[in-house]
């Protein structure tokens, strides 16, 4: 069997999607006002690790500027 796909670009895309949508999911739930420019931001986001830092941070954060601030982060890493 063949399971080179589950390691290609376009499925580690859509994992990056899936992460995205459950950020923003849980920023709703946790009452947490996003910008579109933020919604922006973490749906263009394909770095699925830098999605799990975001998500780690939304679990305590009050604002979308702390789920993007983080050591060593400039902002533009993810892009």
């Amino acid at each position: 069997m063949d399971l080179s796909f589950f390691q290609s670009q376009t499925a580690q895309q859509l994992r990056a999607e899936g992460r995205a949508k459950d950020l923003l999911l849980l920023l709703g739930h946790r009452g947490v006002e996003v910008s579109e420019q933020d919604r922006e931001r973490i749906v263009g986001c394909g770095d699925p690790d830098v999605l799990g830092l975001w998500f780690r941070n939304a679990l305590t954060a009050t604002s979308t500027a702390e789920i993007f601030a983080s050591a060593g982060e400039s902002g533009t890493a993810e892009r």
